[in-house]
């Protein structure tokens, strides 16, 4: 069996994967973008990355296994797999990504973002100099509304719900246990702008199908109203780019976190991650997709691949495989 590899994050724990695979197995590292990899994929058997196109599908002509080493496979065109290639995700980031949604959703509301800004210049924006200055709220008796309650969603409720907050989410089939996870109550996404409005957090952790693309626009940004804080780890256009954009900058909502974002980079690194100028808002946390980004999260994701392609060598179920009909219809918001 052959396996080409073309991830940069697991590039750290390549000795890791390589120790894990079961014997005979061959593999081939390359760079994301790297033209080679047309060249490379006749001859293999598993795929490691994030991105498959429909190029990349018309020379795979025996590939098995398309392993994506996150969660999201919104950039895998399922459209161009053979029917008998199957797709694999992995996690191990929610309690990374918890860490970031609970650290941004402290600096935002205590508003830690224009205090930075103002002591670099020698001002002490605090309501002790400054009588304008409202007094902060704690993350105590806040709500927090979750726009997806699967493995992020609940890892970072149990985080947040240590400070004392409160809770609500929705999900695309509303079958969430509202007593069993603590929740004030949750609901299918036909409750989301009773959410918004309800929600003094919210946290957009769905996936990315056609279903879900722009679910939040002008109208729900409006209902979470100008002391709401939006924090978005799921994707980018889950959120419509120009209301977003218009309502932080003119303060419909207090402010938000952006880890994902509407355009990436190409495999310098170099871009701007929209064609509006978020990096001029003063009430915007820009992080480029990083919240999951940790040791942590891909030691135990090279841990997974390697066992996943040791079960494709054995002619065992894999873990985590995906259900490739329901992930084109975009039945699922988790």
């Amino acid at each position: 069996m052959h396996v080409l590899v073309a991830d940069a994050h697991l590039l750290p724990h390549r000795s890791r994967l390589e120790a894990a695979l079961p014997a005979g197995v061959t593999v081939c590292w390359r760079e994301p973008g790297d033209s080679r990899i047309l060249d490379d994929l006749p001859e293999a058997d598993v795929y490691v990355g994030s991105r498959f196109t429909a190029d990349m599908a018309a020379v795979a002509h025996r590939l098995r296994l398309i392993h994506v080493n996150g969660a999201g496979t919104d950039k895998i065109d399922f459209a161009h797999l053979r029917a008998d290639t199957l797709v694999a995700n992995t996690f191990h980031h929610e309690q990374s990504i918890a860490e970031y949604i609970a650290g941004a959703a402290v600096l935002l509301r205590r508003d830690f973002l224009a205090q930075d800004r103002a002591l670099r210049t020698g001002r002490w924006a605090t309501p002790g100099y400054d009588r304008q200055i409202p007094q902060p709220r704690t993350l105590r008796d806040a709500r927090i509304g979750y726009i997806g309650f699967g493995h992020i969603g609940r890892t970072s409720w149990k985080l947040l719900r240590a400070f004392g907050a409160d809770a609500v989410a929705v999900t695309g089939t509303g079958r969430v246990d509202a007593a069993a996870e603590g929740l004030r109550w949750a609901g299918d996404t036909g409750r989301l702008t009773a959410l918004m409005t309800e929600s003094d957090v919210v946290v957009v952790c769905a996936p990315l199908t056609e279903r879900t693309v722009g679910m939040i626009g002008a109208d729900e940004l409006r209902a979470l109203g100008p002391s709401g804080v939006l924090i978005n780890v799921g994707r980018g256009p889950l959120v419509v780019e120009s209301a977003l954009y218009e309502a932080l900058s003119a303060g419909t909502i207090a402010a938000a976190a952006l880890d994902v974002w509407y355009r990436y980079p190409g495999p310098d690194g170099d871009g701007t991650p929209s064609d509006l100028p978020f990096d001029t808002l003063p009430n915007v946390l820009m992080t480029p997709h990083v919240s999951g980004v940790t040791a942590d999260t891909f030691a135990a994701r090279a841990d997974d691949i390697a066992a996943n392609i040791g079960r494709l060598q054995r002619g065992e179920p894999l873990v985590n495989q995906i259900d490739r009909m329901d992930r084109q219809s975009g039945h699922q918001l988790s």
